[in-house]
C-alpha cells in the first residue's frame, strides 16, 4: 500500500478514532490498518479477519462513518481482507456518493486507489467524428495537406495530453520545439526511439506547411483539439477505440484514389476479432502489418482491462504487444496512436514482416496473430522469390494470402485471425489455390466470417472476410469449419462521418456472432458448419441455407445494385 502512508497511532499498528476525535467511543473504533495520502485526500481503511463474513461489513462501515467525521476525506477505499488467504472485498466511497462495491481481487498501492476518484474522459465516437469534420476544414484553411492531417492531429493531441503549454506570443518554432520535447520524454524507453522521433519530426514537425503556420492560427488549432477532441478520448476505457482511425475515416474522403486502397480496420470489427482470439492479460499479440495500430490498441485495451495492478499493466505494455509496419507514414501513426492510448509502442518496428523472422520467433514469441495485410501489395513489398512468380501481374495475385501463410509458418503456434478480401477465400486456381493447400498442410481453418460489404467505407472498396486459423495443427479430414454470414453489423452510412452504429445495435449483434462461433452453431441465414478442403470455397454463402422468409423486393434490388457496382469497380481487371 505504501509504508509512508501508514497512520497507526496505537499499539500493534492499529488506528484509534477515539484518540484523534478526542472523546471516548463505544463499539467499533479501533481500525486494524489505515493509510492516508494528504495530496489526493485519499484514505484506505482495512479491517482484517481470518475469514470475513457478511456481518463484518457493518464493522468496516462503522470506521467509514468515523473517518468522515474525523477527516472529511474526499475519497475513501474500505477493504475487508482475509489473513488466511488472499481474498478481499473492496468498496469505493466518493464524496457525497453511496459506497460502490468493486470487483478488485488484488490489493493496490494508495496511488492506484487515488486514480479511482479522478474524473475520466468519455470515449464518444459520434462527437469525435463530428468535431473532426470541423477540424478538417480548419486544417484545410491553414494549408495542412490531406496526407499529413491524421498524423499532425495525432501528434498535437499526444503533446497536449501530456501537458504541452503554448501561448499566442510564442513563435511557431517554439511551439514545435515544445511538441518535440514532449515526444522525446514519452519515447524515452522505447525501442528504436531515434527512428520513431526522426519519423515524427521529419513527417510532421519539419513539414514546410506546418512550419509556415501563423503562430496565432497554430494556437487556435491546438485550442480546438484540446477543447473538442481531447475531452472525448479516454485511454483508460475498456472500449479501446482507435481514435486515429476516426481521423483517418474523416480525412480519407479527401485523399487521392491510390491512397484510398488502404483498408483500415474498423474499430468494432477489430474488437470482434480480438474476442474471437480470446485475448487475456497474459496473451502475447503480434500484428505484422499493423497500420495505424487498430488491432494493437484493441488487444492491449482488452488485456489491460483484466489487469488489477500497475505491475500487470506495465507487463502487458512492455512485453505482450508487438507490431510491424513497413510504411513510414503509417508507422508514425501507429507509434502516436499507442502513446495516446497509454503507451505499448515499445515493441513496434518500422520494417517489413518478411525481414523480421528471427525477431518474431525469438523475441515476440506470440500466442495470437491479428492482421489485415495489404490486398494489392507491389513486388517491392514481398520477397523476390514470390514476386518472380507473378509474371506480368503488378500486384499480389494472392490478395494478401501470401502474407498470412508466411506469418502462420513463422509463428507456428497459437491462433491467427486475419482480414482478407473475399476473392482469396473463394479462389480455386493459381497462386491462391496453392497457398490454401500449403496453409491446410500445417494449420487448421477454424472459421471464416463473411463481413459487411461496405465495411471499409469511405476507404477501400474491398469486400472482406475474416479467417481464423489454429496454427501448428494440420487441417484434419474430420475437422468441421464454422462459416458465419455476418453481413449485417447494424452500422449505417452517415454523410461526413462514415459508417456509424446510430441505432446502437452492435453490442447485441456482436454477442450473437460470438455465441454462434464459440458453440459452432448452424443457424439459418447466419451460420453453417462444414468440412472443407483447399479445393473448396471458404465462405458461408457456398454452404448456408437461405432464410427466404426474410427476403424482400428491396433485397433483390440491392443485390443487383451491388453486382452492378462490382462490375464497374472491376472493369479494368
Amino acid at each position: 500500500m505504501g509504508l509512508d502512508f501508514l497512520t497507526s497511532n496505537i499499539e500493534n499498528g492499529e488506528f484509534s478514532y477515539a484518540q484523534v476525535l478526542g472523546r471516548s467511543l463505544s463499539g467499533h473504533y479501533k481500525l486494524d490498518i489505515r493509510f492516508f495520502d494528504e495530496e489526493t485526500k485519499t484514505a484506505v481503511l482495512i479491517e482484517t479477519k481470518q475469514r470475513f463474513k457478511e456481518e463484518d461489513k457493518a464493522q468496516l462501515f462503522a470506521y467509514v462513518t468515523l473517518e468522515k467525521e474525523y477527516n472529511i476525506a474526499d475519497n475513501i477505499i474500505a477493504i475487508l481482507a482475509n489473513t488466511s488467504n488472499d481474498k478481499i472485498q473492496v468498496w469505493q466511497i466518493a464524496k457525497d456518493k453511496a459506497a460502490e462495491l468493486l470487483s478488485d481481487k488484488k490489493l493496490k498501492t494508495i496511488a492506484e486507489y487515488a486514480e479511482y476518484f479522478k474524473p475520466q474522459n468519455k470515449n464518444d465516437m459520434s462527437t469525435v467524428l463530428e468535431n473532426t469534420s470541423t477540424l478538417n476544414k480548419k486544417l484545410h484553411d491553414n494549408g495542412i495537406s490531406e496526407s499529413l492531417r491524421s498524423q499532425f492531429v495525432g501528434t498535437c493531441l499526444l503533446a497536449l495530453k501530456n501537458g504541452l503549454t503554448y501561448q499566442d506570443d510564442m513563435s511557431t518554432g517554439q511551439i514545435l520545439e515544445g511538441i518535440k520535447e514532449k515526444l522525446g520524454v514519452l519515447l524515452d524507453k522505447s525501442m528504436d526511439k531515434a527512428t520513431k522521433l526522426a519519423i515524427l519530426q521529419t513527417k510532421v514537425l519539419e513539414d514546410h506547411k506546418v512550419k509556415k503556420l501563423v503562430p496565432q492560427n497554430f494556437c487556435k488549432l491546438l485550442d480546438y483539439i484540446k477543447e473538442n477532441i481531447m475531452p472525448y478520448i479516454n485511454a483508460a476505457t475498456s472500449e479501446g477505440h482507435d481514435i486515429l482511425s476516426y481521423f483517418f475515416t474523416t480525412f480519407n474522403k479527401y485523399v487521392n484514389k491510390d491512397d484510398k486502397n488502404q483498408a483500415f480496420t474498423p474499430n468494432h470489427i477489430a474488437h470482434f476479432m480480438c474476442k474471437v482470439a480470446d485475448i487475456c492479460k497474459t496473451t502475447r499479440i503480434l500484428d505484422p502489418t499493423c497500420g495505424s495500430g487498430t488491432f494493437l490498441v484493441q488487444a492491449m485495451t482488452m488485456a489491460l482491462n483484466q489487469c488489477e495492478t500497475d505491475a500487470e499493466r506495465k507487463g502487458v505494455k512492455a512485453h505482450q504487444i508487438y507490431g510491424i509496419e513497413a510504411d513510414q507514414n503509417v508507422f508514425g501513426l501507429a507509434t502516436t496512436n499507442m502513446l495516446i492510448h497509454g503507451d505499448g509502442n515499445t515493441n513496434i518496428k518500422c520494417s517489413s514482416c518478411f525481414d523480421e523472422e528471427d525477431w518474431i520467433k525469438n523475441t515476440a514469441r506470440v500466442d495470437v496473430v491479428l492482421m489485415n495485410p495489404p490486398y494489392n501489395a507491389s513486388k517491392d513489398q514481398v520477397p523476390q522469390t514470390f514476386a518472380k512468380t507473378w509474371g506480368k501481374t503488378s500486384t499480389d495475385p494472392s490478395k494478401g494470402l501470401y502474407f498470412v501463410q508466411y506469418i502462420a509458418d513463422c509463428v507456428g503456434k497459437g491462433k491467427l485471425v486475419t482480414l482478407l478480401p473475399m476473392s482469396s477465400a473463394i479462389g480455386l486456381s493459381g497462386v491462391i489455390a496453392d497457398i490454401k493447400e500449403k496453409l491446410l498442410d500445417k494449420h487448421t481453418l477454424d472459421a471464416v466470417f463473411s463481413l459487411p460489404a461496405e465495411m471499409f467505407y469511405p476507404g477501400a472498396s474491398a469486400v472482406a472476410c475474416c479467417m481464423v486459423f489454429d496454427l501448428g495443427r494440420p487441417h484434419s479430414d474430420d475437422k468441421e469449419t464454422f462459416f458465419g454470414y455476418f453481413k449485417n453489423d447494424g452500422f449505417e452510412k452517415r454523410k461526413g462521418v462514415g459508417r456509424v452504429d446510430v441505432k446502437n445495435k452492435w453490442d447485441e449483434i456482436e454477442k450473437e456472432w460470438l455465441y454462434l462461433y464459440t458453440h459452432k452453431i448452424s443457424k439459418v441465414g447466419l451460420s453453417v458448419v462444414k468440412h472443407v478442403t483447399a479445393e473448396d470455397e471458404w465462405c458461408a454463402e457456398a454452404y448456408m441455407e437461405t432464410d427466404y422468409s426474410t427476403l424482400s423486393d428491396a433485397d433483390f434490388i440491392a443485390k443487383l445494385q451491388d453486382y452492378a457496382a462490382y462490375l464497374i469497380l472491376n472493369e479494368n481487371e
